[in-house]
């Protein structure tokens, strides 16, 4: 076994995934080079700032089942740095705001008492005749809620959110965001919400509390980042790369580029969050045209918000809203505010955060930031929130790559990718987009303490991570802490080898 001095680990992306691996390295006295290619640590999880106005991309919560993730957060940032927050969302629906997670009496007067006898008789008919073959979004939704709710509170905005259709969502997708949630335990949260808070049922999409640290995520990956420079670690930061030089087996370098200069950066092991189709056209020998086409066939949603400071201390209560109304093309309002009032530079005024979801190069992603800004003035009001003219700023942050899509071609293009990667015995992939698995932070940090752990002689399954792993307390022995056994890496087709040698040769 080669001994951890021995060791090198390049690491590519200095998001919640990268960060952690290198901080876990320092622990156990490896080298690490951080790459990232932003100006700032964090990627999707950072606190951008703004004439003394923070705030998120998205809004990022401080909950996890995974204790050894819970614990790395208190280890890096003090407590005193967390603030415990009460959750209050709810949905904008016809006109209206409906707390979610739903309340019986609330609930009851915005829809109605034969809306709610609908809903009840759809729910009986999807358990007494479910669909036998689930394959879509839809299906598995309507299932578990009946067709009437499924329409009521998720067609719209989850189309909204992915910009296709949910009869072409996969059914992993609701599997994987909302497996504990039903109809059944959304009644059982409305009716018996105090006991089974006793009880100690919790569902990760309902929770009530949460943690934040004061000045929003950023606070976390930047004094993460210090953390690793101060034990011997490298953060690069506007460091972009190039190509990932491979031969039979093995990544021998990568080649970066670094104000301007070319650059190459060796390693005796490499950890990839960059997104999985960017990896598979940086390879070089390239890939086979099989594996490339099957990256190009991954999809990802992109996000903007727009940003508006309102001339106005209080506006509504919500940590955030889901506007359900197809009439407004925004998808979310985040209230930074509510989320901590560290995050606004004046409390007599309000930052909110509009989120538009759209795909990089359409008509939204290419609108001037002026023109977004309009707009969200515009449907700001039109949703009974803000007037236009009590908004004196904004700002606009624009997101490619922010969500892996799961239609219907992504899981036969990941086995592809997958199987011609496989053998690369030094690269291993953490993070949501690089494995293009739409994780949570907590999810994708604990891939990349598992990484860690696979270069110091475990063979852990980075696969087997979702947003549900449950977490076993830690009893000794590493296998122990997690429900991760070593499990087998893809098969490798014939063809498939037969398509890297290939490529091999064409280098040669």
């Amino acid at each position: 076994m080669v001994e951890p001095d021995e060791k090198r680990v390049i690491i590519i992306g200095g998001g919640p995934a990268g960060l952690t691996a290198a901080y876990e390295l320092c622990k156990a006295n490896v080298a690490s080079v951080v790459l990232e290619k932003d100006s700032i640590m964090g990627g999707l999880s950072r606190t951008v700032s703004y004439k003394g106005y923070h705030f998120d991309i998205g809004g990022h919560r401080f909950f996890t089942k995974v204790k050894a993730v819970d614990d790395l957060w208190r280890e890096v940032l003090p407590n005193g740095d967390f603030l415990r927050r009460k959750r209050l969302s709810r949905i904008y629906y016809n006109n209206r705001f409906l707390h979610y997670p739903l309340r019986f009496s609330s609930a009851l007067f915005h829809i109605g008492l034969l809306n709610a006898l609908l809903i009840l008789a759809s729910y009986l008919r999807a358990q007494l005749f479910p669909r036998k073959h689930v394959e879509t979004f839809e299906h598995w939704v309507t299932n578990r809620f009946g067709r009437r709710f499924y329409q009521l509170f998720f067609k719209t905005y989850t189309e909204k959110v992915w910009g296709i259709p949910c009869a072409e969502i996969t059914a992993d997708w609701a599997a994987q965001r909302i497996k504990d949630l039903s109809l059944a335990s959304t009644l059982r949260n409305l009716l018996f919400k105090q006991r089974e808070k006793n009880k100690g049922t919790i569902i990760k999409t309902l929770i009530e509390e949460f943690d934040y640290p004061r000045r929003g995520p950023g606070m976390m990956w930047e004094r993460m980042g210090a953390l690793v420079a101060e034990r011997g670690g490298t953060v690069r930061l506007k460091t972009r790369l190039q190509s990932i030089e491979w031969s039979a087996g093995r990544v021998e370098r990568i080649i970066v580029n670094s104000d301007g200069k070319r650059e190459a950066v060796n390693g005796s092991h490499f950890i990839s969050s960059m997104p999985i189709s960017e990896l598979v056209r940086s390879l070089d020998p390239p890939a086979p045209s099989a594996v490339q086409t099957a990256a190009e066939k991954l999809n990802y949603r992109d996000f903007i918000t727009v940003v508006l400071i309102v001339n106005r201390s209080d506006i509504f209560p919500d940590n955030w809203i889901y506007i359900h109304d197809p009439d407004v093309k925004m998808g979310r309002i985040q209230n930074f505010k509510n989320w901590s009032p560290y995050m606004v530079a004046d409390p007599a005024k309000t930052c909110l955060g509009l989120e538009y979801f759209c795909f990089e190069g359409d008509r939204l992603w290419m609108m001037s930031d002026a023109e977004l800004i309009e707009l969200g003035k515009l449907e700001i009001e039109k949703v009974c929130l803000v007037k236009a003219t009590e908004v004196e700023d904004g700002v606009v942050v624009r997101v490619p790559k922010a969500y892996p899509v799961y239609d219907h071609t992504y899981k036969q293009s990941l086995t592809v990718i997958r199987s011609f990667l496989s053998p690369l015995e030094n690269l291993q992939l953490v993070g949501r987009n690089g494995m293009h698995k739409y994780n949570n932070q907590d999810h994708s940090m604990l891939t990349a303490m598992l990484a860690v752990k696979n270069i110091l002689g475990a063979s852990y399954d980075l696969w087997e991570v979702n947003t549900e792993q449950e977490h076993i307390e830690e009893a000794g022995e590493e296998a122990r802490q997690y429900k991760l056994l070593a499990s087998t890496q893809p098969p490798v087709p014939e063809r498939v080898q037969a398509l890297r040698q290939t490529a091999l040769e064409s280098k040669i």
